[in-house]
C-alpha cells in the first residue's frame, strides 16, 4: 500500500502544479493581435462583472455592494461601454443600459434622491461621462421613450454650471452639492477636471462654442486657483473658507488624466491650436515626471506605502482611459503615449493572476505579479489599460455632425441662466472664436488681479 499512497501523493502534487501555472498563465497578451486583446480584455470584463449584483432580482440596478460607492457603479458601467465599444462584445450591454437609466433620477440628470447624503459634483460627473462616451461610442441607444445618451451628458453639464461658485476663490465648483455633507467647502480638483472634460467634449460633440467657452473658464480659474501648476502638476484641491490660499498637494493619476483629456478635445475643437497643443505636452511631462515606472502607470501617492483605499484603487482606470482617448483627439501624442499604454497593459495583465480562476488582477503593476489586492478598482484598471491598445484598429469616436445618433437636449437640467451664452445651437461663426479669445482674456486678468469675481 505504500508505493500506491506515494504515487496519489507525487499525482496531487502534479495537479496542483498543473493547477498553479493554469492560473499564472490565464490571461495572455500579444499586443500586436487585436484578438489577443478582446480575448485578455474580455476575461478581465467579466472578472470586473463579477462583483456586480444589481441585476439580481431584489437588487438595484445600478448600485456595486458595499464597500464601493455609487460613482465607481458610474465609472464601472463606463469601462463596460468602453469596452463594447473596442471590442464589439455585447455581453454586459442590457445590465449597463439598465443600470445607467435606473439611476438618472426624477430630472433625468444623475441626482437619484437615494444618493443625496453622498453624491458630490465628482460623483455625478462620472455618471455624466459614462452617458457622453456612450453618445461618442455610439453605444446602443435607449428606446425613444426613455433619456437618451446625449441629453443626460448636457444635463449634468448644466446642473453643475448652475453650481459655478463666486462666494469664494473667485468660481470654481464645490466638491459636494449639499452644505449637510462634508467636504462642501473644499474645491476639489476632480470635480472641476470632470466639470472641464465634459465641457471640452460637449464643445466637439456638438459643435457649440458655449461649451468651449466653460472649458477656457474652467482652465483659467484652476490655473490661477493653482490647482494646477507651471510643471502642470494637479494637486486635491483648497478650502474655500481659506479662500483657496492653502492647497492639498496629493497628486492622483484621475486627476492629470481628465485635464489631458480634456486639453486634447480643447486642440481638436480648435483645429490644432498652439495654445492647447502645448498646454497637452505640459500635462504628458509632469504624468512621466509622476506617475510611471518605467513607462508602466503607478499611483504614486498610496501604492508604495500600501494606503489606497477602495476609491483610490480604481484611478488609474481613468488615466488609462483618457490617455487613449487623447490619442485619438490629439494624434501627434501617439508616439508619447502608447508605449504607455502598451507597458501598462503588459504589467497589469501580469498581475491578473489572483482569484479562484486565476483572473483577478493585482493593484501594484509595478511588481510584475498578483500582489493579493482584488476589487472593482483592479479589475476595471486592467480593463481599461488593456483594452485601450485597441485604438489604433478601432472606428473613431463619433459627433453629431459625423455619424452621432444620440439624441441631444441643449436645455436640459436647466431652470435658469447658466453662464456664458445660453446654449445656443446656431453655428459657430469666426466671430464667435474672437468673441470667445477676447473673453478668455479678460477673464484671466481679471482673476489674476485679484478681482475676485467673473462678469458673465
Amino acid at each position: 500500500m505504500k508505493p500506491f499512497r506515494r504515487r496519489s501523493a507525487e499525482s496531487s502534487l502534479a495537479v496542483a502544479i498543473l493547477l498553479c501555472i493554469q492560473q499564472i498563465q490565464a490571461i495572455t497578451l500579444d499586443l500586436q493581435n487585436p484578438d489577443s486583446i478582446k480575448a485578455a480584455s474580455k476575461i478581465v470584463a467579466d472578472e470586473m462583472v463579477s462583483y456586480y449584483t444589481g441585476y439580481r432580482p431584489g437588487d438595484v440596478p445600478g448600485n456595486l455592494p458595499a464597500p464601493y460607492y455609487w460613482w465607481e457603479a458610474g465609472a464601472m458601467f463606463g469601462a463596460l461601454i468602453d469596452y463594447w465599444y473596442f471590442t464589439g462584445d455585447d455581453t454586459h450591454n442590457a445590465i449597463t443600459t439598465q443600470a445607467m437609466l435606473h439611476q438618472v433620477g426624477p430630472q433625468n440628470d444623475f441626482m437619484p434622491p437615494n444618493q443625496t447624503k453622498t453624491e458630490g459634483n465628482d460623483d455625478q460627473s462620472f455618471w455624466g461621462m459614462a452617458a457622453l462616451s456612450a453618445a461618442e461610442d455610439n453605444f446602443p441607444n435607449p428606446s425613444a421613450d426613455q433619456p437618451q445618451w446625449l441629453a443626460l451628458a448636457q444635463a449634468v453639464f448644466n446642473t453643475q454650471a448652475a453650481r459655478w461658485d463666486t462666494s469664494s476663490c473667485g468660481g470654481g465648483l464645490k466638491w459636494q452639492i449639499f452644505s449637510f455633507n462634508g467636504g462642501y467647502n473644499y474645491k476639489n480638483t476632480i470635480s472641476n477636471g470632470c466639470f472641464f472634460n465634459m465641457g471640452a467634449r460637449l464643445a466637439v460633440y456638438t459643435n457649440n462654442q458655449t461649451y468651449a467657452d466653460w472649458a477656457d473658464r474652467m482652465w483659467n480659474w484652476c490655473s490661477a486657483i493653482g490647482l494646477m501648476d507651471d510643471q502642470y502638476f494637479f494637486y486635491d484641491g483648497s478650502d474655500d473658507l481659506l479662500n483657496c490660499t492653502k492647497l492639498d498637494h496629493l497628486q492622483w493619476t484621475y486627476n492629470a488624466g481628465t485635464f489631458l483629456v480634456g486639453a486634447a478635445n480643447m486642440y481638436n475643437y480648435t483645429d490644432g491650436s498652439p495654445v492647447w497643443e502645448a498646454r497637452i505636452n505640459g500635462i504628458i511631462s509632469g504624468i512621466t515626471k509622476i506617475f510611471l515606472k518605467d513607462n508602466v502607470i503607478y499611483e504614486q501617492a498610496c501604492e508604495p506605502v500600501g494606503t489606497c483605499n477602495i476609491d483610490q484603487r480604481s484611478f488609474k482606470a481613468y488615466l488609462a482611459r483618457w490617455i487613449a482617448a487623447t490619442i485619438v483627439r490629439a494624434p501627434f501624442t501617439y508616439d508619447q503615449l502608447k508605449p504607455i499604454l502598451e507597458a501598462s497593459a503588459q504589467a497589469a495583465a501580469a498581475s491578473c493572476t489572483g482569484g479562484d480562476g486565476g483572473a483577478s488582477c493585482g493593484l501594484q503593476w509595478t511588481t510584475g505579479a498578483f500582489d493579493g489586492s482584488t476589487g472593482v478598482g483592479e479589475q476595471m484598471s486592467a480593463l481599461e489599460v488593456i483594452q485601450s491598445n485597441l485604438i489604433s484598429v478601432s472606428a473613431g469616436p463619433v459627433t453629431e455632425g459625423s455619424g452621432g445618433t444620440s439624441k441631444g437636449d441643449p436645455s436640459a437640467g436647466t431652470t435658469s441662466d447658466i453662464g456664458p451664452g445660453d446654449l445656443h445651437a446656431e453655428p459657430l461663426t469666426t466671430a464667435d472664436r474672437a468673441g470667445a479669445a477676447i473673453l478668455t482674456v479678460l477673464i484671466c486678468l481679471v482673476i489674476i488681479g485679484g478681482a475676485w469675481w467673473m462678469v458673465i
